[in-house]
């Protein structure tokens, strides 16, 4: 058990680490898009000059349904989104290819003409906070990605219960924290966060393998369903309680649909906001009224699912779900609890500040295990690689570096490209991403041809710079700052500001910690302190 904590916990630690730093800051990625979209404050004030007039939403849905039937009439589905609350009230549709994936396209609403790309108010092109959302649990491959970072969780769980089996005194030392002393410090350090977060790491990493096992375990899924995005979609479905529906063969035009939708909307006790039709202009339609989720929704339950209302093409009631309920019994529910216990869907701003807490103390844990690794092995002298041992020790320190003070520092280096790119750009938002990844590849450099300690301090320094200087760069480019941001009201982009401010500090602290102390001298005896760490 102890050697499974100590090699599954530092091979996977370095992904861990990035895995649970970036989903830390994915809990906040809506503010963290609106501070990298600062043209913003014009579109929505554009967005509440719109909402002051009111929406022809009957017309919306006639100019959605005359486009889809021009150019999509052989599509399996439809959806349509008559208002867009976030972005420009604008008109959005969308359907299954050829190769059944989505595709979409944004309409005019108020001559239902598809427009380009460009179509909104200048601005500059980024992912934004989807950034890391993604790399959380991709690493930017949907395909390749996924199954690396489920190992890891697989490998997280592995090197979590082994803690809990090696560690005989686990509560004890959760009150237990011996300062200034060298390895005995950082594994007090690594015991604390631990323990105080258990429970969140082990439902974190539990619930994240759960809700990919479609992607993960595809073989039950294709022996009932084929193979293919199709089949996937038919098992999601099932598990929904969506019963599959065959086409007929019998044309029928689809009905006018804001009657249907009024009464999904009466019904669900919530606004529309997606219409969906399956089988499109076959008298076999089903026409589906899904509701948006109010804050109110989200404090009541966890499971944050919508409203549903769906008709047929005549507008019977066929199937009706409440917001927060499932239509595929306890299976689909456990399911659906999972995924929003994972994404922090509930329970508000309270829940979001506690899993962002949490996950930090998780990159903590990961971080000081990694770091416990090469404390211990400096002071043991060992000669676990034989010939290598030395060279391999050094591989992990620059890694340590790298993986810990080099992934933060292209963090806020994505946030830097953000203000530092030209706006009009062209592929502006791979750039951003390009940067990202270009400035982590250099700190692995940089580590690796610095002795630990500089790296250490030069590293943890920058980093300090960077986020402190990041208020002043905004005030820089764009002539705005914390202050004018909370006088009119924005916190979502004094709290990007602001937090980078608090990180700052805390690597500065961090930085001058490492600075201040001496460079220790090698020593070819193990102390007692170090033998009972050992054991």
């Amino acid at each position: 058990m102890a050697w499974l904590h100590t090699w599954a916990g530092l091979w996977f630690s370095w992904l861990l680490f990035a895995v649970f730093l970036t989903g830390s800051l994915a809990v906040f990625s809506e503010p963290i898009t609106h501070w990298m979209t600062p043209e913003h404050q014009e579109a929505e004030a554009l967005a509440a000059r719109k909402e002051s007039v009111p929406v022809d939403r009957a017309r919306r849905f006639d100019l959605a349904v005359d486009y889809m039937t021009r150019n999509h009439g052989g599509a399996g589905m439809w959806e349509i989104w008559p208002v867009d609350r976030f972005h420009d009230n604008g008109l959005t549709a969308y359907w299954f290819d050829k190769n059944g994936m989505y595709a979409d396209a944004d309409l005019d609403p108020d001559t239902g003409a598809e427009l380009d790309d460009h179509h909104e108010a200048a601005g500059r092109a980024t992912l934004g906070g989807s950034h890391f959302v993604d790399f959380h649990y991709t690493l930017h491959d949907a395909n390749l990605g996924l199954w690396i970072v489920a190992f890891a969780s697989m490998a997280m769980l592995v090197a979590l219960i082994s803690g809990v089996v090696t560690h005989k005194r686990i509560f004890k030392d959760f009150f237990t924290f011996r300062a200034r002393k060298g390895q005995r410090s950082w594994l007090d350090a690594h015991n604390a966060v631990a323990v105080l977060t258990l429970p969140f790491q082990f439902m974190i990493a539990y619930t994240g393998i759960v809700i990919s096992s479609a992607a993960l375990m595809p073989a039950p899924i294709a022996a009932n369903y084929g193979a293919g995005p199709d089949a996937a979609r038919r098992y999601l479905a099932e598990m929904e309680g969506e019963e599959t529906l065959a086409r007929s063969g019998i044309a029928q035009a689809v009905p006018a649909l804001e009657p249907i939708v009024a009464h999904g909307e009466r019904l669900i006790g919530q606004t529309a906001r997606a219409i969906v039709i399956r089988n499109p202009e076959d008298s076999s339609m089903r026409i589906g009224v899904y509701g948006w989720n109010e804050d109110a929704d989200t404090f009541r339950s966890i499971s944050a699912t919508t409203g549903m209302a769906e008709f047929s093409a005549s507008g019977e009631l066929l199937r009706l779900r409440p917001p927060g309920g499932v239509l595929g019994g306890a299976p689909s529910l456990a399911r659906q609890v999972m995924s929003d216990l994972h994404m922090a869907k509930f329970g508000g701003l309270a829940i979001k500040w506690l899993y962002f807490v949490c996950g930090l103390a998780g990159a903590a844990m990961m971080g000081t295990g990694a770091v416990l690794f090469m404390v211990k092995r400096r002071a043991r002298h060992g000669d676990e690689f034989g010939g290598a041992t030395a060279r391999v020790y050094r591989l992990i320190e620059g890694l340590n570096v790298a993986a810990l003070a080099g992934l933060a520092i292209a963090c806020i280096g994505y946030f830097w490209a953000n203000r530092l790119l030209p706006a009009a750009l062209e592929n502006r938002a791979a750039w951003e991403l390009r940067g990202f990844f270009l400035i982590w590849a250099l700190t692995l450099v940089h580590a690796w041809l610095c002795s630990p300690r500089r790296a250490w301090i030069t590293q943890l320094g920058l980093l300090s710079a960077l986020c402190l200087l990041l208020p002043l760069l905004s005030f820089a480019t764009l002539g705005d700052h914390p202050y004018a941001q909370i006088a009119r009201g924005d916190w979502e982009s004094a709290g990007v500001e602001l937090g980078a401010l608090a990180f700052g500090v805390l690597s500065g602290w961090a930085a001058l910690h490492v600075w201040k102390r001496p460079a220790s001298a090698p020593s070819r005896r193990k102390s007692r302190a170090n033998e009972e760490a050992a054991a």
